[in-house]
């Protein structure tokens, strides 16, 4: 009959003070007129048609008003703190939020009704989340500026040598400016992506294709890289077709093979794809020395590293594994790390055959 706790609360509330009232109306008055009769008959009306009543009379019927009264008031008031006091407390906490203070959290007493517990609830729900965004906010925002602070610094180092002779404008100089203004290209972009993720725009130019074959020419863009590192590629590729946007996929695979070669051991390197359940899973497998259990919860947040890594020593903007991860996500897959069976990392990526969306 009533949807939520509250009205239910409130009917049961009002009439429970009426059936209260009435009961104690008619059992007050039994109990006075079977007093009076013993004491003193006098004190009540020779017949019940007989008016006005007696002083004695009066003098009952505004007590027992009274008292009636003054129960409903107490048990209204009492009911009225457990709806109002946590509505209070939510009111205030908003003035508060509205003015910047995020740690803000309103208090429910243990006898609040259910939908301004809920209400409460929600609120301080909100109030975190906020809080939370808040902070990564400020980090990203530190994150960035550390990043771009680097090859700002040598490019401007750099032109202004070159502007006042100090360097020999020769193509090793120009090669250097040029990687710099690369890497900052590719920071640039991992950061769009990342933003058009996180804001649902995303967007993915889909067409069926044998995305073995563009494993097999993205691996080849890096072999020369990895070899001079002291990796070799292995592959076990299976060619199935699979709907998906190429370029973003490339952009997966190659973010992971970096990862690989910047903090994996020398060594092999497997790369396998196979179909499994509707699914494309593609797979990079290293020799060493792995990921630390710590750090996969968080392996895949923008700007995050391991303590071994927190250096720019490596090489990287901490940004390749969660592109990575939007990419992925975008087209309705997902993309874990895993322990090898040789000791190293297991990078898996599963997208579905026939693209994000369909049936």
């Amino acid at each position: 009959m009533f949807s939520g706790s509250l009205s239910r609360q409130l009917v049961i509330s009002m009439s429970a003070v009426a059936l209260g009232v009435t009961l104690f109306i008619h059992v007050s008055f039994y109990i006075f007129y079977a007093v009076a009769m013993e004491v003193n008959p006098a004190m009540v009306s020779s017949s019940p048609d007989a008016w006005p009543p007696t002083g004695p009379e009066w003098g009952w019927m505004i007590g027992v008003t009274l008292v009636g009264l003054l129960g409903a008031v107490y048990t209204a008031s009492r009911l009225a703190r457990r709806i109002l006091q946590p509505l209070n407390s939510v009111a205030d906490s908003v003035r508060r939020l509205a003015h910047g203070d995020l740690d803000v959290r309103a208090v429910a007493e243990s006898g609040s009704l259910g939908e301004t517990a809920d209400l409460v609830h929600d609120f301080n729900t909100m109030a975190e989340r906020l809080q939370r965004m808040s902070s990564d906010f400020s980090t990203w925002n530190a994150a960035i500026a550390h990043e771009l602070r680097t090859p700002v610094t040598i490019l401007r180092g750099r032109l202004q040598g070159l502007a006042e002779g100090v360097f020999a404008p020769d193509p090793v100089q120009f090669h250097s400016l040029l990687t710099q203004v690369e890497g900052l290209s590719r920071l640039i972009e991992d950061l769009r992506v990342l933003s058009l993720a996180d804001s649902g725009h995303l967007s993915l130019q889909l067409k069926a294709c044998d995305l073995a074959g563009e494993i097999l020419r993205a691996a080849s863009l890096l072999e020369p890289e990895l070899r001079a590192a002291g990796f070799r590629l292995r592959l076990q590729l299976e060619a199935v077709p699979v709907c998906c946007d190429v370029t973003r996929v490339r952009q997966v695979l190659l973010a992971l093979l970096d990862n690989t070669r910047r903090y994996a051991q020398p060594g092999e390197i497997t790369l396998r794809s196979k179909p499994a359940e509707g699914s494309f899973v593609f797979e990079i497998e290293d020799d060493g020395p792995g990921v630390p259990a710590s750090l996969l919860p968080n392996l895949f947040d923008a700007f995050y590293r391991g303590e071994d890594s927190r250096s720019r020593a490596s090489g990287g903007s901490g940004l390749g594994l969660a592109v990575a991860r939007a990419v992925v996500e975008a087209h309705g897959g997902h993309i874990r790390c895993l322990s090898g069976s040789r000791g190293g990392a297991l990078f898996q990526v599963s997208l579905p055959l026939a693209g994000p969306g369909s049936e």
